[in-house]
């Protein structure tokens, strides 16, 4: 469970460059994924060996200027809610605005860390220029060019600094978060859940802030189910924007072993619940998806198979995930659903004995090798499990750098298609021997 860092700031300072440079480091490290961009607010960085994850709040908000002045107060107040630090940049070409006074004065008033970036500082005069922004009342700053990344560094030193050691929870017990846009029956099916027998129900109070685990114990299983105070909390922001839900998500996804993903039927796998989608996949999440109040879909139009398949092309290539048909207010397969998740949480953590592994990918290998890149030959000799806490595989070979994405899927496929990896992401490696 990884800090959250906020980056607020009036439209065109530069926000979106600086987030750019910090997570790109990092998806270079990383083998490049799939669909990176397809949610472009959000993504993990880390310096000197401290992981955290990055929010860009901005990119979202579009109109005049007087609802920008609206928004970007709902912004700071949500990041301020949320995040465990807050970067607040600011442009020394355009010197200190009405705007910027604005948030400055909202971050004045709180006790989290608050670093003021000046950024566009790319000479000596502009050095100079920065000084003004001291008016703004929030002491020290650090000046910044995030298109070269003169710096950064100095100011990410100071950032993990602050940044709250991470507590690796040794909870035994599985942890399920109920994700989804607002209004899609997440309280109620925690309720139908939970039911009236609240005794069997202990709450602890979440390690981080605002998380509440409610530890569960009926039909045979127990788990832990990561409720965030979204759900409990009326939220002070109307939770109108994409950028609201999806910030409200991000800490109960990390903190879960799996997601699992209501949408409502009436309005189907919208942008939004696919950004969440998104979000739980590239946090190697098992996922369960499930489509509340099915019983209101017209049936003459719609049937469950041409839904789910509209909703399997959106997932694409990641489409091994159960979709269930519920209904929270019937109370209909509301168990088949924590049991699917717990199906799930298996899938994720299974190890396979590298000899019998070995045993069956091999001769698929064999009868079907990475095409020739540039006349050379690539030969696979060996795969293993990774130790890690889901399922990644690393496949040995003389020549990792040629064997390309089509590929690694095709292995990915035959994997599922030999164990049951249902509901959870698989990474792929490629290694030298």
């Amino acid at each position: 469970m990884g800090a959250i860092v906020a980056i607020v700031g009036r439209p065109n300072v530069g926000k979106s460059t600086f987030f750019n440079r910090l997570i790109q480091r990092r998806e270079a490290i990383v083998d490049a994924v799939s669909g990176v961009t397809r949610d472009r607010h959000y993504g993990k960085s880390d310096w000197n060996g401290k992981e955290f994850s990055l929010i860009d709040t901005g990119g979202y908000v579009v109109g005049s200027d007087d609802i920008f002045e609206k928004e970007i107060d709902k912004q700071v107040e949500l990041a301020i809610d949320e995040a465990d630090a807050i970067i607040f940049m600011v442009d020394v070409e355009s010197g200190v605005t009405g705007m910027d006074e604005d948030v400055a004065k909202l971050l004045r008033r709180v006790d989290k860390p608050v670093f003021l970036a000046i950024n566009k500082v790319d000479n000596a005069q502009r050095e100079t220029d920065a000084v003004e922004f001291y008016s703004l009342g929030l002491g020290e700053y650090f000046t910044l060019s995030s298109i070269n990344g003169s710096g950064t560094g100095e100011l990410l030193d100071a950032l993990v600094k602050v940044l709250p050691e991470v507590v690796e929870e040794d909870s035994e017990l599985p942890r399920f978060a109920v994700v989804g846009r607002p209004n899609a029956g997440k309280s109620s099916f925690i309720n139908a859940l939970i039911g009236e027998e609240r005794y069997i129900v202990t709450d602890i109070a979440g390690t981080t802030r605002d998380s509440i685990d409610t530890k569960y114990n009926r039909f045979g299983f127990e788990f832990n189910l990561v409720d965030t105070a979204g759900i409990r909390r009326k939220a002070k922001v109307k939770e109108d924007l994409e950028f609201y839900s999806v910030m409200r998500s991000v800490r109960a996804i990390e903190h879960a072993d799996v997601c699992i993903l209501l949408l409502d039927a009436t309005r189907g796998f919208d942008g939004q619940v696919q950004n969440i989608f998104w979000l739980a996949q590239r946090n190697n999440k098992g996922i369960v998806i499930l489509v509340n109040k099915w019983d209101l879909v017209e049936k003459e139009t719609n049937s469950v198979r041409d839904f789910e398949k509209k909703i399997r092309e959106a997932m694409e290539p990641f489409v091994d995930v159960p979709i269930l048909f519920i209904s929270v207010l019937n109370k209909q397969r509301i168990f088949k659903a924590i049991e699917t998740a717990v199906e799930v949480y298996k899938n994720r953590s299974k190890k396979i004995v590298t000899r019998k592994l070995n045993d069956v990918m091999l001769p698929i290998i064999e009868n079907r090798p990475p095409p020739a890149y540039k006349g050379k030959f690539v030969k696979i000799k060996f795969c293993t499990q990774l130790p890690t806490p889901y399922p990644q595989f690393a496949f040995f070979c003389n020549l990792p750098q040629y064997v390309r994405e089509p590929y690694k899927r095709f292995l990915e496929n035959k994997l599922r298609e030999n164990y049951d990896f249902s509901g959870v992401p698989i990474t792929v490696f490629m290694r030298k021997k």
